[in-house]
């Protein structure tokens, strides 16, 4: 090769980093400055409503942005990131009512681009709009010949089967016909409208000691019994059964069920008076495994003053069991309840002697500790016991009033929200003013004109009871 070419080889390779190679027409281009950025606010894509308590989900998109960051219009609209991916999703939680939009300001090498959100209506809390002069006495619990009352599990039936009609109220009672806590072993059913009987589902030593039920899709009741130490299953026609009778239970204090999702098992959470949940897999009523997922609540008292993890209640939305620790003055959130293995989650309840209620609020440790937090803790709480969920994802939690301190109001009702920072929402409502610790069992529904219904088991006069919107 002659030397003239190899130097234009060379020639152009070295020219070629600085402006290219070839003839006198050619030339260097250099790449377009990034333009003036823009954003898109993608959701909410309109206007919405929601009540105090939820959380809105803000996402959007950027051109040649970097970075982002958030405001809002109004100080209801609640902490947001001041740093922002250039396009992202964000979860924002109003802590007031009114109206509130959000502002992306995004920043590139052009400049800078804003949007805002649609506006969001925080309404009031659903707990707010529950009317005091709606509650009604749907009836009495007390079986029709043994006569226990006190009446602790609630829950709606699923379907018509057997003795029970679909939307009936079934109730078990925490007492037997002599008043003796503990003692009861009465399941009794009610239609739903006021001025209801009793009509009794079973009667047997299996359920002795009624706390709390759940009702599995073919109305099976699975009963947490505390005094039996057992956690029977009672078919629609009465039949009280046993499949359950080999788990080793400490004491069922809690019960929630949890249909099939996917891959993941329909199955029973049982927590315990010793401070732990169990897991029963279910296929159909058959039961496919047994599994203690979490340990360490704190547990102690006796009969009308226990201290043990309770209220267990259940969101398919979001696949999470909320737990209402009553020794802590706390509720606590198990998110991916489904996927917590065997010992999964490991609950530090600092626990402490009768005398120094309330225990420390707890911490978890284990495996899927990631997934437990507490939700709300203190406030207005006295010994939490019950609980039931709302029809905005929020729960509601009444106190059992256990050593209610002098002057306090007995008997009162709380929303809890999983998403604004402490927890409690609003304020709340006293759904019966006579001797503390009256309010147990709660259970939920959305009537065909989207009216939330609470209904709860009311101790002072052994009956259920209806408040509405």
């Amino acid at each position: 090769m002659r030397a003239g070419a190899c130097f234009t080889i060379v020639s152009c390779l070295g020219v070629s980093l600085l402006g290219g190679c070839g003839g006198g027409s050619g030339g260097y281009s250099p790449p377009p400055l990034p333009g003036k950025p823009t954003v898109t606010i993608t959701a909410p894509a309109q206007a919405t409503t929601i009540n105090l308590g939820q959380g809105v989900q803000v996402k959007w998109t950027t051109t040649d942005a970097t970075s982002c960051a958030a405001s809002t219009s109004s100080n209801i609209g609640g902490a947001v990131n001041s740093v922002l991916d250039a396009s992202g999703t964000m979860t924002v939680a109003p802590i007031g009512t009114g109206n509130v939009t959000y502002t992306l300001t995004c920043i590139g090498v052009g400049g800078t681009a804003m949007a805002t959100s649609a506006t969001i209506t925080v309404a009031p809390p659903i707990l707010g709009t529950l009317s005091l002069a709606s509650i009604t006495t749907i009836g009495p619990t007390p079986d029709p010949a043994d006569m226990g009352g006190n009446p602790y599990g609630l829950v709606i039936a699923p379907k018509t089967s057997g003795w029970i009609t679909a939307g009936d109220l079934i109730v078990c009672n925490f007492n037997n016909g002599a008043g003796t806590e503990g003692e009861g072993t009465s399941l009794v059913g009610l239609h739903p409208t006021p001025g209801s009987t009793p009509y009794r589902i079973a009667l047997s030593p299996w359920l002795k000691g009624c706390n709390a039920l759940a009702m599995l899709p073919d109305d099976n009741i699975s009963v947490a019994a505390w005094t039996a130490n057992q956690n029977p299953l009672v078919a629609p026609d009465g039949t009280v059964n046993t499949p359950f009778s080999n788990d080793t239970f400490a004491g069922p204090w809690g019960e929630a069920f949890v249909p099939a999702q996917g891959q993941n098992p329909a199955a029973l959470y049982v927590s315990n008076y010793d401070g732990s949940i169990d897991r029963i897999t279910l296929n159909g009523d058959t039961q496919t495994g047994f599994a203690r997922i979490a340990s360490g609540f704190c547990g102690s008292g006796e009969p009308g003053s226990i201290y043990a993890p309770a209220g267990l209640t259940y969101d398919a939305s979001i696949d999470t069991l909320y737990i209402v620790d009553t020794s802590s003055y706390s509720v606590v959130a198990f998110a991916n309840i489904s996927s917590i293995g065997t010992d999964g989650i490991v609950v530090s309840g600092k626990c402490q002697s009768v005398a120094a209620w309330p225990t420390p609020m707890p911490t978890f440790s284990g495996p899927s500790a990631a997934w437990a937090r507490v939700i709300a803790n203190g406030g207005g709480f006295v010994a939490p016991l019950s609980a039931a969920l709302l029809a905005d994802g929020d729960l509601i939690v009444t106190n059992s009033d256990i050593n209610l301190p002098d002057g306090a109001m007995p008997n009162l009702a709380f929303e809890i929200s999983p998403v604004i920072p402490g927890g409690f929402v609003g304020q709340p409502i006293q759904l019966d003013n006579g001797e503390p610790g009256a309010l147990f069992g709660l259970a939920t529904w959305v009537d065909a004109q989207g009216h939330q219904i609470v209904y709860f088991n009311d101790d002072n006069n052994n009956a259920v009871m209806r408040i509405t919107q």
